[in-house]
């Protein structure tokens, strides 16, 4: 089949339905293809939660897809989907969820990833692999979608709305100084530092003259565990944890000098702001899900743990393998991180507080 380009293609479906992160990615490459031919209609089924950061990206079209639902959710796709035909369905998810979904998505060609890293089914719901995998990371696969239609690879870039109401609430909630953002919490407690590792590390740059803020989702998981490295630290923090919805947490990770986060969504939200991230990572390669410009900074113990248990060079470490453990994260140090902070606000020339003494 000879490949079509965003120049001939009228219609295109997107799906990626979660996480946030993932999102985060995929919006560079999107956005990368309507910058490559503005006239091509773009329709994105993605998940509810996700769809609250990146809904109102101007020119997509956006189906929610809500998991909550259950079954439902399939019948509601497939009304939506009704007397539709896209050119191409760009299929960026290899859970068993969105290979179902993918199957109501009417589309002349389905296109996945490469067959090596299909699961899930995933070969069964698309007619079509990415042939051409230049990358390692997230964001380079889905890089290779929007080249198997014609647009060539450009730096990343991202432009997601900040609505007039988010402005106003930093107005009155974030700080005027210069401030640091912790955001400690990960989808699964295994992927968390130590409360009192990141309580060292908010004193440390309090002592640098920074205020510090944590951010956290509304769960009682996260919350509690703001409230407990708030209650260890010496540090005066502003805890915003369960205070603000994706567009002001997303204005909050703008604002900030440097973000100090696990493999979580906010990390990567952080990196659309252009704002650098230290990632701390045990479990995931961060060659493969870390902040995708701020690599030089992370505060890596998955790569020689994994490189020792599978007896291979971190070069051959597989794609997608992930260790296990509750203690992992104990294998990061606070020195290590103090150090990636120091290098962090030297290398990037971050604005430093004109008075370093404690606030």
């Amino acid at each position: 089949m000879t490949a079509q380009t965003t120049t001939s293609l009228r219609s295109i479906c997107v799906l990626r339905l979660s996480a946030i992160g993932d999102v985060c990615h995929a919006v560079s490459s999107i956005q990368a293809m309507q910058r490559a031919n503005p006239k091509t209609s773009i329709t994105w089924v993605i998940g509810k939660v996700e769809e609250k950061l990146i809904g109102d990206l101007p020119g997509i079209e956006f189906v929610v897809f809500d998991k909550s639902r259950g079954w439902k959710a399939y019948r509601d796709l497939s009304k939506a989907m009704k007397g539709r035909q896209f050119d191409v369905l760009l299929h960026m998810q290899l859970a068993f969820r969105a290979n179902l979904a993918a199957f109501f998505i009417p589309a002349s060609r389905k296109i996945g990833f490469a067959k090596e890293r299909s699961k899930e089914l995933h070969s069964v719901f698309v007619n079509e692999h990415i042939h051409d995998s230049r990358g390692f990371h997230v964001l380079d696969g889905f890089r290779d979608f929007v080249r198997a239609v014609g647009v060539e690879d450009e730096l990343p870039r991202w432009d997601i709305p900040i609505p007039h109401e988010a402005k106003a609430w930093a107005t009155n909630y974030l700080p005027k100084e210069p401030f640091i953002v912790i955001s400690p919490a990960a989808s699964k407690a295994e992927r968390n530092w130590l409360t009192e590792r990141y309580a060292a590390i908010a004193d440390f740059c309090h002592q640098l003259g920074y205020v510090v803020l944590l951010t956290g989702g509304p769960s009682d998981t996260e919350k509690q565990l703001c409230h407990d490295i708030d209650q260890a630290s010496r540090a005066y923090m502003i805890n915003l944890a369960g205070q603000t919805d994706l567009k002001q947490l997303l204005l909050t990770l703008n604002k900030a000098q440097l973000v100090i986060a696990p493999d979580s969504g906010p990390a990567h939200m952080a990196v659309t702001q252009n704002t650098p991230v230290i990632g701390l990572y045990a479990h995931s390669n961060p060659n493969r899900t870390g902040p995708y410009l701020y690599q030089r900074f992370i505060a890596d113990a998955y790569s020689p743990r994994a490189s020792e248990e599978l007896s291979c060079s971190v070069d051959d470490i597989p794609w997608g393998y992930r260790l296990k453990g509750d203690a992992l994260m104990e294998d990061i140090s606070v020195e290590q991180v103090q150090q990636l902070v120091t290098k962090a606000i030297d290398f990037y020339g971050l604005e430093q507080p004109l008075d370093e003494e404690a606030h």
